[in-house]
């Protein structure tokens, strides 16, 4: 079973080091007695430094999919803590079910993890030959191989493109549906490399030719974008006013998602099937983005594409 070490952080067997925990709980962290969720328990780092920060009465529930994460949990015994096998995108309605909403700030750390994308039977990462399934629970749902496996060629070609922002992705659409045809359908992450390699005819200095395409496969297969704005929505309803909303991403489409939900929720905004009714109040009040100082990045180079934004629940018009 995992552990977690001091600084919250998976010692074995394998590690993830917990991006801008610091800076993050510092932004959420607003009363002492408050209750806080964790969208992403992960291995625990955010958690454990929250955990440090509030007083006995304190509350935190944390949400993750992936039953490693939960496993990782039970080596973190706190009776203010409750850790869940549900995606964010509820914390709504489990928050409300155990009586805690509303609460006082939400956490959002974006993203796959490191224990993920390390151990080569998840099948996240093109550096280990392993089967295709990049599911964050894998318990349930269709696997990227699945996906593969049945989706016509335009369908892919969308994937790939909107979620990989891949120039290239008809080319390897068609490839990987020729294959399939051919009776060799992609069933391996090595497959799956070695195909985009072919079908890809540049690409940025530094950067494996199939990284584009893992990560559209990845969003689209745990439906990231879908439940981080449905995430979003609900943290807005679940804060209390002066409460926190702390999103960390770690690519544009996420931070874009981000950004603009924040933007939105902090102007006045007037209904123009009424425009003489009083516009609508904002609802939050945008505090500012935080990225990794060059310590973070040099000890870990996975914090390079971090964006933390902050902002801030106004008080609810009576």
């Amino acid at each position: 079973m995992s552990r977690l070490d001091a600084h919250g952080t998976c010692s074995t067997p394998w590690r993830h080091t917990t991006v801008l925990r610091d800076e993050a709980v510092d932004a959420l962290v607003t009363r002492a007695d408050g209750c806080y969720v964790d969208g992403t328990f992960g291995r625990g780092g955010h958690t454990r430094t929250l955990l440090q920060r509030l007083a006995p009465s304190g509350r935190v529930l944390a949400f993750d999919k992936d039953p490693e994460a939960l496993a990782a949990a039970s080596g973190l015994a706190d009776a203010r803590l409750e850790v869940v096998h549900a995606s964010f995108s509820e914390m709504a309605w489990h928050a409300a079910a155990r009586g805690l909403a509303p609460v006082h700030g939400v956490l959002l750390d974006l993203g796959v993890s490191s224990p993920q994308i390390d151990n080569p039977a998840r099948g996240f990462s093109f550096r280990h030959d392993a089967p295709l399934d990049m599911r964050m629970d894998p318990t349930r749902g269709q696997t990227a191989a699945d996906f593969l496996a049945s989706a016509d060629e335009r369908r892919i070609a969308e994937v790939i493109r909107d979620y990989g922002e891949e120039r290239f992705a008809v080319p390897i659409a068609k490839a990987l549906v020729a294959r399939r045809e051919g009776g060799q359908p992609v069933q391996r992450t090595g497959e799956l490399a070695a195909l985009v390699a072919r079908a890809v005819r540049t690409r940025e200095p530094g950067q494996d030719p199939a990284t584009r395409t893992f990560q559209a496969l990845r969003i689209h297969v745990n439906a990231e974008l879908e439940e981080l704005e449905q995430a979003l929505k609900a943290a807005l309803g679940l804060l209390a006013p002066q409460g926190r909303l702390v999103v960390i991403s770690f690519h544009s489409l996420e931070d874009r998602i981000v950004k603009g939900f924040i933007a939105r929720e902090s102007r006045d905004e007037i209904d123009r099937r009424a425009p003489f009714a009083p516009p609508r109040p904002l609802r939050l009040k945008a505090l500012g983005r935080v990225r990794p100082s060059a310590a973070e990045v040099e000890s870990n180079p996975r914090a390079r594409s971090a964006v933390l934004r902050v902002a801030e629940r106004t008080e609810v018009p009576a």
